[in-house]
């Protein structure tokens, strides 16, 4: 058997084995959804978009609606405008609801993407339901969303026992394509998420992440830079707003100039560097992460290191301050390669 013939046979396996696992789902969903509404957790990213894919496949249009929480500016403009164009290809209706307040209230706190899923983007579909039925993109590869739990108090998650592999492999053999931000190959959220401190005052913590990551988007977008990783972290004490910027692979010190320089005219923030060096990241933490060392594990390496464009370490500081509820990035040291 030639090379050729080899893989021929692979693809062949692979597809029948999407297509047992598409259909498998199909079956479970008819039976939990039953003769009720489906509202879709919808952000326009892979595993909701393949949940909404689903569910177009297994059901009748006029028994789903996709329900997205639009976080005002901590959305990505390019955001909105995917998961309009998504919902548009779906031919599936699409409603928008307001989370931004509930959102600035748990970062009042520090970073917590995990509360805020939990408690902001299910809560605030749950509240638009209405005698239906909340799907959810959750999976195997989110920390809020393993515990293997399909359905429970009205939330149900056909995605729960597949990884990411799994996932995309099903948006292929629908070949649907999802637009793409820019921020991140893997997963795609929102802006807040890079704000790696207590956001206080909305008009300068808020302020400088928000602003800073729709212009490295902008002036990349600009150029047409293919990236994996583009964003800025804004770090520091609660006085001094710090942006790095990081970007994988760098592209040209024209462009790394340019954002370097709109970002330094920027009132909110008080100084910009570039992750061209591996990092040793100073983090304040809560006394429940400090005190466990998993926890500690899973910021550094689960939270914050996909995000940053160089390998990163951290130097652990116990924190005093009741109001911070999990972690801050207080500062930072380039290292040597």
């Amino acid at each position: 058997m030639s090379i050729s013939q080899v893989f021929k046979e692979v693809e062949i396996i692979i597809d029948n084995n999407v297509k047992e696992r598409i259909k498998n789902i199909q079956i479970e969903m008819k039976e939990i959804i039953g003769d009720k509404h489906l509202y879709i957790a919808f952000s326009g990213g892979m595993d909701s978009t393949v949940v909404a894919l689903l569910a177009k496949d297994t059901l009748k249009k006029n028994r789903i609606t996709l329900v997205n929480v639009c976080f005002g500016a901590y959305s990505y403009s390019k955001g909105l405008e995917a998961v309009l164009s998504v919902a548009t290809q779906l031919g599936i209706r699409l409603f928008f609801v307001r989370g931004e307040e509930e959102q600035e209230s748990i970062m009042y706190h520090g970073p917590n993407c995990n509360q805020c899923t939990r408690v902001v983007k299910i809560g605030k579909v749950k509240e638009f339901s209405y005698k239906g039925i909340i799907a959810s993109g959750a999976n195997k590869s989110d920390s809020w969303g393993n515990t293997g739990i399909k359905f429970l108090d009205g939330i149900y998650s056909p995605l729960i026992n597949l990884n990411k592999d799994e996932i995309k492999e099903i948006l292929d053999y629908y070949e649907f394509t999802i637009p793409k931000i820019g921020e991140n190959n893997i997963r795609e959220g929102c802006k807040y998420k890079h704000l790696l401190k207590m956001s206080v005052s909305n008009i300068y913590h808020s302020r400088a992440d928000v602003i800073a990551n729709e212009i490295i988007h902008d002036v990349l977008d600009f150029y047409d830079v293919k990236r994996e990783i583009a964003n800025v972290k804004i770090i520091g004490p609660l006085s001094k707003n710090v942006a790095l910027i990081n970007i994988k692979p760098l592209p040209d010190r024209k462009i790394l100039t340019e954002i370097l320089s709109i970002l330094e005219r920027e009132e909110s923030i008080d100084f910009v560097d570039i992750v061209d060096k591996p990092l040793k990241l100073k983090i304040l933490a809560n006394p429940g992460i400090y005190n466990n060392d998993e926890s500690k594990y899973w910021v550094l390496n689960g939270r914050l290191a996909p995000e940053f464009a160089m390998p990163i370490s951290a130097e652990w500081i116990k924190s005093t301050n009741k109001k911070l509820w999990t972690f801050a990035v207080i500062d930072y040291e380039k290292l040597d390669k």
